[in-house]
């Protein structure tokens, strides 16, 4: 799979960096972390748990099939039970369906463009509504860790809709800086974690199985 990330224009992690050092660690603030699959939360969390009160959101309806969807879930879950079971992780109802149908009419396209800008979105919303009627202090994802997730995307796309959150800050982030992904493999090798070979849209999974000659 060809590496969709781009040099940003703004270094995330330095922003998050400034945002953490402003923390008083005796009062963390409660943040909600979006978290796509276990594999992607373990360095996030490990950089963010001594500075916030952390619960996970998985709502992930884009995944394909719904056997992947279950499998990622139960990953996150084995993980966190291994290493914070006192986190609180919040699990939306999957229905893919209805969470594609206005993906669809982007077609096929390469991975890293509107589709998934416009997936991101669809998530990342809906996260941030729930943050802010709960009261989080802090809303943000895991997913800037992937090599194939562009950083500058979704973090412009976080601060746009932190605009229409007013008690609700966006937490700015780049995990994958300072080999943050290649520190989740020394994770995912010791913890013996299943990491998934596509995004995770019905579109990427018929790319991986071309790739894999199975289709």
């Amino acid at each position: 799979m060809q590496c969709l990330f781009m040099a940003n224009n703004r270094n995330y992690q330095k922003i998050l960096q400034k945002t953490l050092d402003l923390i008083d660690i005796s009062n963390k603030p409660s943040l909600l972390l979006h978290a796509c699959c276990g594999p992607c939360f373990t360095i996030p969390f490990k950089e963010l748990s001594p500075f916030f009160k952390i619960s996970v959101m998985y709502n992930n309806s884009n995944i394909y099939p719904e056997e992947e969807y279950h499998r990622r879930l139960q990953e996150l879950k084995d993980y966190i039970a291994e290493v914070c079971p006192e986190v609180v992780l919040i699990e939306e109802p999957y229905d893919n369906k209805t969470y594609m149908v206005d993906l669809l009419e982007y077609g096929n396209m390469a991975e890293g463009h509107e589709r998934c800008r416009a997936c991101f979105k669809k998530r990342l919303a809906f996260g941030f509504d729930y943050a802010e009627s709960k009261g989080f202090d802090y809303y943000g994802t895991v997913m800037t860790i992937s090599r194939y997730k562009n950083a500058e995307d979704i973090n412009q796309i976080g601060e746009s809709l932190q605009k229409s959150h007013p008690h609700t800050k966006w937490l700015y982030a780049d995990f994958k800086k300072d080999n943050g992904y290649e520190k989740s493999l020394l994770i995912i090798k010791e913890q013996d974690m299943y990491l998934q070979e596509y995004c995770g849209c019905i579109f990427s999974y018929q790319n991986y199985l071309i790739r894999k000659g199975k289709k």
